[in-house]
């Protein structure tokens, strides 16, 4: 039984990382590489910079900041969730 609760939670672990991954690849790869001209002439400028280029340079990091502290609070909420809590 202490398997299959370890397999649950280990199972659940793999779903978070998976989904905060191609979360992070799409911001990541698409944002600043694949859709940076479109966002350039399509969406509004971030001060005097077009979104393309900022996403690029500031809003890709911002976001991966982001993703850390989802991926903290998941984690500990799982953690809590199959008894593997640090018990604060």
């Amino acid at each position: 039984m202490e398997v299959d609760h370890a397999k649950a939670h280990r199972s659940a672990c793999l779903r978070i990382v998976c989904s905060l991954l191609i979360v992070w690849f799409s911001v990541s790869y698409g944002c600043a590489i694949l859709f940076r001209d479109w966002l350039d002439a399509n969406a509004p400028h971030v001060g005097s910079a077009p979104f393309g280029f900022w996403m690029a340079q500031q809003g890709a990091i911002m976001v991966f900041v982001v993703l850390l502290v989802v991926y903290a609070v998941l984690m500990n909420r799982l953690d809590a969730k199959h008894g593997y809590s640090e018990g604060k």
